[in-house]
């Protein structure tokens, strides 16, 4: 029954079926439901295992009521799995890169229908990271009670369990590398698709700062028509225990070695506005309710992920050099901060 209710994990396992001999699958938890089943949390790799390639990471379905997110990337990854019959391409381009994918991390929430997971916590304010400055009422994160949105959990208590197996994916595979980059899908915010960096716990620019702005500059460059507003989540409001920030600020104690955080948040006021009677439906708040638009969503950010791929296995044409960093980092001063 729970899985039933849970259509995106059958069709990840589908896929999985499909892609048997390229991929590389790791259940790397299982979360407990109230009524005593168990779920499965997966990370899925393909490509290069060699520690010196890079890596991307792609990541949905941390909030629960946000399907859109994990169907984004699980349609990515059917898309990868179907063209290794016969694009010689991709594979040329896997063995320069390697891709995990954890579309599903909360299958908790997803098969309750709920923003936290099984226990109330909303995963996205459950990292050790406090804010240096005032943060929303509520939604920047609350310890008052799970029964209210964007509980933290308990002061001191581990990380949910779904948030350690994203910490040990990105500290096993990703933070060995010399370059790795990762995007975790969200819906809900805005009219606009955005694209944010970190921090969501200070104003202050992030280290590689420059490393970000050479990103954009080259995305930019060739997607003339994009949506996205690019821009750090400190710009929009500040929030506690931000996942992001947690692993960022982990891996600068990686000498050396460049870890870029990125955060789809699809603009779901958009489909609201133009089908009001959503707002009467709670998923209807973070996802596209009629299946044309849904069609759309999923198709118009394959892009973007596939660019993600392909700026990660070339990232020493773009990455600047220690010349071109500091007036990088100036104009992205000029440009968010």
């Amino acid at each position: 029954m729970t899985r039933a209710k849970l259509p995106e994990l059958s069709a990840l396992e589908r896929i999985i079926e499909l892609g048997a001999k390229e991929l590389q699958v790791n259940v790397v938890r299982h979360v407990s439901l109230p009524d005593g089943s168990q779920l499965p949390v997966y990370a899925i790799a393909l490509g290069n295992p060699d520690a010196s390639a890079p890596i991307v990471g792609y990541f949905g379905g941390v909030h629960g009521l946000e399907r859109i997110g994990a169907e984004v990337v699980i349609a990515y990854l059917q898309s990868l799995v179907m063209r290794l019959q016969w694009d010689s391409t991709l594979h040329q381009q896997l063995e320069s890169v390697r891709l995990v994918f954890m579309p599903i991390v909360n299958p908790g929430g997803m098969a309750l229908g709920t923003r936290a997971n099984p226990h109330g916590v909303d995963l996205m304010r459950n990292a050790p990271v406090q804010a240096l400055e005032p943060v929303p009422f509520l939604v920047g994160g609350q310890r008052f009670s799970a029964s209210l949105p964007w509980y933290r959990g308990l002061l001191n208590a581990p990380m949910e369990v779904e948030n350690q197996a994203i910490c040990e994916v990105i500290e096993r595979e990703f933070f060995p590398r010399a370059f790795s980059l990762c995007v975790d899908c969200h819906s809900g915010f805005g009219t606009r698709d955005r694209l944010w960096f970190p921090f969501a716990h200070k104003r202050e620019p992030m280290a590689h700062l420059a490393e970000l702005q050479a990103l954009r500059n080259i995305f930019v460059q060739s997607n003339s028509y994009h949506r996205y507003v690019v821009e750090p989540q400190s710009l929009q409001y500040l929030a506690h225990g931000d996942l992001w920030d947690h692993l960022y600020l982990k891996s600068l104690a990686k000498s050396e070695r460049i870890f870029l955080p990125l955060t789809l948040e699809m603009g779901s006021w958009l489909w609201v506005k133009k089908n009001p009677r959503q707002l009467f439906s709670r998923h209807g708040i973070f996802n596209p309710l009629i299946e044309h638009r849904q069609q759309r969503v999923l198709r118009q950010h394959q892009s973007l992920l596939d660019f993600l791929s392909r700026a990660a296995s070339g990232h020493r044409l773009w990455l600047p050099s220690a010349e071109q960093r500091a007036p990088l980092h100036a104009a992205a001063l000029l440009d968010w901060y």
